[in-house]
């Protein structure tokens, strides 16, 4: 666990991080900025949700949740609409054995039950894109270099390697929180390069290997829970990467 100078630490390294982002205000918000701030709130909801159902097994509180939660029907995206699908799905048939079953096909998925490399959707960048598939390897070094200039800190108590996918999704969400903040107080170039930081992610650490892992995860994964999150998670990835580039291009 943290102590709490490490937590305090923490918090001043965000801080100083996002000063750097809040400098040099403009006069007023417009209506652009205003529009464009919306949508990264929207983009860190989803991030947010998604980067929490990677990140441990579903719990009966988060379930209730879900279930009371309206999601969209239409997306205009495929994968998004299917893996909304699936889940409302899933939980509209399923009942207070829920979250022991969804525990039982996290760890199947994602974990294994095998000693080898093979065996589940291991959700960590290393192990899809070393040669040998090992964890701690170049990809979580970048990662976490990346994490300690942002000012971005993981969960506490966490001891996985950093380049977990409920991390590096977890970073796009704070880095979207930023830029809508920054743009609702007319700071468009530090809205840019927040922007153009997430899409530099996206590319070297996200598109790089997770498509492969959610391949995995279809073929492991005995819930439609699970498989509507890879859905949900491949159209939120492909429908954010043409985001950042329209708005960036």
């Amino acid at each position: 666990m943290e102590t709490a100078l490490e937590t305090e630490k923490q918090a001043a390294v965000s801080s100083a991080v996002e000063a750097a982002y809040t400098t040099a205000a403009d006069d007023k918000c417009t209506e652009g900025q205003t529009l464009l701030a919306e949508l990264c709130d929207q983009r860190a909801a989803l991030y947010g949700i998604v980067s929490r159902l990677f990140l441990s097994e579903v719990d009966d509180e988060l379930l209730a949740h879900m279930r009371s939660t309206p999601f969209p029907v239409h997306t205009g995206n495929e994968s998004l609409d299917c893996g909304y699908a699936l889940i409302v799905s899933y939980l509209s048939h399923t009942g207070d054995e829920a979250a022991h079953d969804l525990a039982i096909d996290y760890v199947r998925t994602f974990i294994g039950s095998e000693n080898t490399a093979f065996s589940a959707a291991y959700p960590f960048e290393s192990v899809y894109t070393s040669e040998k598939r090992l964890l701690m390897q170049e990809a979580r070094d970048e990662v976490a270099a990346i994490f300690k200039a942002e000012g971005f800190t993981v969960v506490a108590g966490w001891r996985d390697p950093e380049d977990h996918i409920g991390l590096e999704l977890s970073y796009m969400q704070m880095m979207s929180q930023w830029c809508a903040k920054v743009l609702r107080e007319g700071r468009e170039e530090s809205a840019r390069q927040l922007l153009e930081k997430q899409r530099n992610f996206m590319a070297d650490h996200i598109i790089s290997w997770v498509p492969m892992m959610l391949d995995d995860m279809r073929e492991k994964t005995q819930t439609d829970f699970y498989r509507g999150l890879s859905f949900l998670t491949e159209g939120l990835l492909m429908t954010d990467a043409e985001l950042l580039d329209d708005v960036l291009g």
